[in-house]
Order: structure tokens, then sequence, then C-alpha cells
């Protein structure tokens, strides 16, 4: 028997928090206010989880839904890939809590850390298992909670961050032609620039003492204007990358969904590829950056309001700390 080589996503769900963080809330915590963040970020509010609510709940949830959107019972998962920055501890990995949660007794799971890349990075990953014939069903899930990682006291960081996760069912398939499937690739890294965004402490490195506890140095630190800068030139360049190896170009595109950081981002983007403002799905507005959670998040949208047909050529394009960046395409 060959083994296929197609991954197509048969499903997709997601699941933010309920409680909503708006601009106005914030400028009561931080010196800021509404036209601040918004015209220089595109966000309007954000979800933040509940004490209680751990990542692994987040992606639990986005994991049943799109579980259900695809047909699919948590017996037939044979794979579960979380990507995730914000785990619920060190170890046991995120996944395999979640495996516990959704009750996915057949799986194989473990996590990936690749920032806001993360999904893009999972989801290459798990179509290695299903291309290589060794897995058949995977859910590849990007789930954060990033309020836990903030510093509320710094105004340039702690506005851009929320709560969420997003989670497909991607399943092996013999059919060519099958809706869904991932045409492409493209992933890259640059450790050189690791200094730009980080959080430098809670890990071995550094580990978190009662000595350096009010350093605070277990939240986000980002060189912003550097950051900005790289992200537009590694996911135009990664997106154009993806493109000619799916045998595609700029103009077959009819949907790009791109990491939600910041609005200013995905706008620059949108030019360096030359699409229209209806040709770029965005989200930003409504739950800020929630990292590896963004574009499936964005994905699953996209899918409920009917903006992805079959046949549609989607890009997914995505940038995050390490630095790290992905593109994929998809021909829905």
């Amino acid at each position: 028997m060959t083994h296929p080589c197609v991954s197509s996503i048969l499903g997709t769900g997601s699941y933010v928090p309920e409680k909503v963080l708006t601009n106005d809330d914030l400028s009561k915590i931080v010196d800021t206010n509404d036209e601040w963040i918004t015209s220089r970020t595109g966000i309007k509010e954000r979800r933040i989880a509940a004490d209680d609510q751990a990542t692994s709940d987040l992606a639990s949830e986005a994991a049943r839904r799109a579980m259900k959107n695809a047909g699919v019972s948590p017996d037939e998962i044979d794979l579960i890939v979380c990507a995730t920055v914000t785990p619920d501890m060190f170890f046991p990995s995120t996944a395999c809590i979640v495996q516990r949660k959704i009750k996915a007794h057949n799986a194989v799971c473990f996590d990936i850390s690749a920032a806001c890349s993360g999904f893009v990075y999972a989801l290459q990953v798990a179509r290695h298992f299903l291309n290589a014939g060794t897995r058949q069903t995977a859910l590849v899930i990007g789930a954060e909670k990033l309020s836990s990682l903030v510093n509320w006291k710094d105004r340039n960081t702690c506005v851009l961050f929320g709560d969420g996760a997003g989670a497909v069912v991607i399943r092996a398939a013999e059919d060519s032609e099958a809706p869904g499937r991932v045409l492409s690739t493209v992933m890259g890294s640059d450790g050189n620039l690791v200094d730009l965004l980080k959080v430098p402490g809670g890990g071995s490195a550094c580990p978190t003492t009662p000595d350096n506890v009010d350093q605070r140095l277990n939240t986000v630190h980002m060189e912003g204007r550097e950051t900005f800068k790289h992200a537009v030139t590694r996911m135009s360049n990664a997106a154009e990358e993806a493109l000619a190896m799916a045998g595609l170009t700029k103009e077959d595109i009819d949907l790009v969904i791109p990491h939600q950081a910041n609005a200013r981002i995905i706008t620059a983007i949108a030019d360096r590829l030359g699409l229209p403002p209806e040709k770029t799905f965005v989200n930003v507005d409504k739950y800020g950056n929630t990292s590896a959670a963004t574009i499936p998040i964005a994905l699953d949208e996209a899918n409920q309001q009917g903006r992805l047909q079959r046949g549609n050529v989607v890009l997914l394009v995505a940038f995050g700390g390490g630095f790290t960046w992905a593109a994929s395409v998809v021909r829905w």
C-alpha cells in the first residue's frame, strides 16, 4: 500500500474566553487611551481567561468544536500537536492534558514552541506524520493564555495581547484533489534575534526567585520597532516562497489569513502582496495578539462566516519570537 501524500483540513474550531478587556478598561490600569492604542495597533479589545482557566481549557474547547465541525470522534484522533508558549506547566505537555480532557485515548501527544508561528509550524509537523503514513487523523491546536505573561504596568506591551485557542482536524487523503488540502509550507528561523522578543525569566537560564520576582522577568519583553520591521519582511518573503512552491502567484490568492499582531503589519503585508483589503482577514480589533492562536481562530471565523469556498486559495502566514516565520498555502 502506498502512503497518502495529501493532508486535508476536515474541520475548524475556536474558543475565546468570555471576559472582554477594552481599551477604556486598560486606560484605568496604565497611562494609555483608546485613540493611542487603536491608532498604533488596530486593537479595540481582547479576551482574558478566568483565573481558573488554563491554556488546556481553552485548547480543549477549541478542539471539541473542530472535531464537531469535522464530524470526527475523539477515538479517531491519533495525533495531537499543540502549539503554545503558555503551557499549563513545564511538563507534562499541554497536548497530553488536552488528550485527557477530550478523551482522545488513541492519540500521540506533544507540544511545540515557535511563538506566534507555532500553529503553522504544528500544521507542518502533523502533515509530515500523515504523509509518512504513521498517523491518520490529527488535531492541530494553537492555544495561549498570554495574560499570564503580561506585565500590566508596561503600556507598550500590555495593550497587545489576549487569550484564546483555535484548532483544526486534518486527515491523510489519497485523493489529490481533496478539499482543504495543504499545498505547501515554508518555515524559517533566526536565533540571532532572540533578544528582540522574549520572556527572559522563569526558565532554566533565569529561574524566578524571591530576589528577582519584582523585576517581572517572567513577562513579555519586546523591541517593538525592530520586531515590526522583521515581521513585515519575513512574512512577505515567506508568503511569496510558499506560493511559488505551490505553483501559484499572488493573483491566485482568494484570502490571506495573517498572524493578528498589529493592524499596521497586516496592512503592510497586504500592500507588499498587492492584495485589496477584502482579501485580507482581520480580527485583531476583537482579540488582540493571541500568539499561536491567532491564525486558527481567524481560520475558523472565516470558515463560519462563509468566506472560504470550495477551491479557494487560502494563504496562512505568521511571524513570532525566535525569530520564527512560516507560511502555508491551502486549497479549500
